[in-house]
């Protein structure tokens, strides 16, 4: 597997602190999002790469084993583990025991084999004495769904590797995001555990609603005589309908917030994000000879 800087792909220093790195993966993560893009291939893996690299770099634990393992981060510590079994057994032969089953677990080039067959050579350690369990591999998987899809929570059956996968998929899930299934990925060998599945999700959006987080965003048309005067509008939410209130000498691009009326909080039931309503004033056309008299004798009022 070629090695892949996170820290590049996030346009960050090595040093930097987690709001550094949340505030890098947003801005990427706008400017590659596949909506923004489409049916731009080299924009999609870039948008892949940096949500890759937000997994790892935002997650304290999972950062620490990347600054210390590179590509290998994931098996650092079945690496370490071998380490160490291989100086026990160093030790347990400089104190004069000897090696009763004619050879060590990772003794000579035994070690090496490991090492070889952890970090991109072949099978499992073969030493001559009892093998050491390796963790199965992990899977990788992708779901596409629609904006409306996510609103609720659902189930669906994925199948991976041609085995059926029950998912329950929490409402409000972000587009991008990958979610790990733990021990659903491939078999360990020599009695290791298995390895995980990892599921990115991919959504995309039909509706008239921009989605940021928990927020929605959307535009309504009013006509200039309710903008002027005031007056009632019915306006889409993304579970139906409700009436505004307009203010006499409402402005162009004003902007009126519905609390609870945006995207459900990821993981947090019951809990709702704000739909964010901006004005933009029709302006007539086609007047009549009558109207364009009446618009003149407002204009001179105001002279």
């Amino acid at each position: 597997m070629a090695f892949i800087d996170y820290y590049k792909v996030l346009g960050i220093q090595k040093s930097a602190t987690t709001a550094d790195i949340k505030k890098a993966y947003r801005k990427l993560a706008r400017k590659h999002h596949p909506d923004v893009n489409p049916n731009d291939k080299t924009a999609e893996h870039k948008f892949k790469e940096i949500n890759e690299a937000n997994e790892v770099l935002s997650d304290p634990d999972k950062r620490k084993k990347y600054d210390k393992y590179g590509k290998d981060w994931q098996h650092g510590e079945a690496y370490e583990q071998a380490q160490h079994q291989q100086q026990s057994q160093q030790q347990y032969q400089q104190q004069g025991y000897g090696n009763f089953g004619g050879g060590s677990d990772f003794g000579d080039g035994n070690f090496s084999d490991f090492f070889e067959s952890m970090f991109g050579g072949g099978g499992a350690s073969q030493g001559r004495g009892r093998t050491s369990g390796f963790r199965g591999q992990d899977f990788n998987a992708e779901l596409q769904l629609d904006l409306k899809e996510v609103y609720e929570t659902q189930k669906r059956v994925l199948t991976v590797n041609g085995k059926n996968i029950r998912l329950t998929i929490p409402a409000g899930v972000e587009n991008g995001q990958v979610i790990k299934i733990k021990g659903k990925g491939g078999e360990g060998t020599h009695g290791g555990p298995h390895g995980d599945l990892l599921i990115q999700f991919n959504i995309a959006n039909s509706t008239k609603f921009k989605r940021d987080g928990a927020n929605l965003y959307a535009n309504e048309k009013i006509d200039l005589y309710t903008a002027i005067l005031g007056g009632d509008v019915t306006v889409d939410t993304f579970d139906g309908k409700v009436k505004l209130k307009v203010k006499p000498e409402t402005q162009n691009g004003t902007k009126v917030k519905l609390t609870g009326k945006g995207f459900p909080v990821y993981r947090k039931e019951g809990q709702f994000g704000d739909l964010y309503i901006t004005y933009e004033i029709e302006m007539p056309t086609k007047l009549s000879s009558k109207e364009k008299e009446l618009f003149n004798e407002l204009k001179n009022l105001k002279s």
